[in-house]
């Protein structure tokens, strides 16, 4: 049987991680991975050195943490289940609209993964998440190539960076104030890509 005591201690050592990460994942995704220092966090997150220190050694450490927990919660959103056995355009709008949704609803940690360049802190385990966590999409996209349902003529990670970029510049560009990028805005990007990137044979509305 668990203490009471320790109980207590093991939730409160966890609000302060929550706290932590949270208010970093606020900073690196407003001011960047450069732009935040740790005393910067510490005040966001009402906590003091100690506490801090004890839960990440670094702000090397913090970040990798902040970028593997948001790099999650976008695979748990996009690689959901429900696309199996559908077509492929069905396939390719249900991606569209979950990455959609995660830059809508998680929207400090889609601007923290996409509008950041994380390459100068990340240790050799987020990288390897972050080169192999889209792998289920490449290979749809080669297999989908394969059965000449989308061009051939662009390797799927090109494919890949073509659609996440389009998605991250209209987000970008609406939090600026340039485009206003509603539903129907949304349906017409993704319509746009698909007709783009499907063989001919496949690109024709349904």
């Amino acid at each position: 049987m668990v203490d009471s005591g320790t109980e207590k201690v093991v939730g409160r050592a966890e609000r302060t991680r929550r706290a932590v990460l949270d208010a970093a994942l606020s900073l690196f995704a407003e001011r960047g991975y450069a732009g935040t220092t740790i005393p910067d966090v510490m005040a966001k997150a009402n906590v003091g050195a100690g506490s801090l220190y004890r839960l990440f050694p670094s702000k090397e450490a913090l970040a990798n943490e902040v970028f593997r927990e948001a790099k999650r919660r976008l695979l748990a959103r996009l690689f959901a289940p429900g696309t199996r056995k559908a077509p492929p355009r069905e396939i390719f709008e249900t991606l569209w609209w979950r990455l959609v949704g995660f830059a809508r609803e998680d929207a400090l940690a889609f601007r923290f993964l996409e509008l950041q360049d994380h390459l100068a802190y990340l240790d050799g385990e987020s990288r390897q998440l972050d080169v192999t966590a889209l792998s289920p999409l490449y290979l749809g996209f080669l297999r989908l190539q394969e059965l000449k349902v989308i061009r051939d003529d662009m390797r799927p990670d090109v494919i890949l960076a073509i659609i996440w970029g389009a998605l991250v510049s209209l987000i970008k560009n609406e939090r600026l104030g340039y485009v206003r990028v509603d539903d129907a805005a949304l349906k017409a990007a993704c319509d746009a890509l698909y007709r783009g990137l499907a063989a001919p044979s496949a690109a024709s509305p349904r």
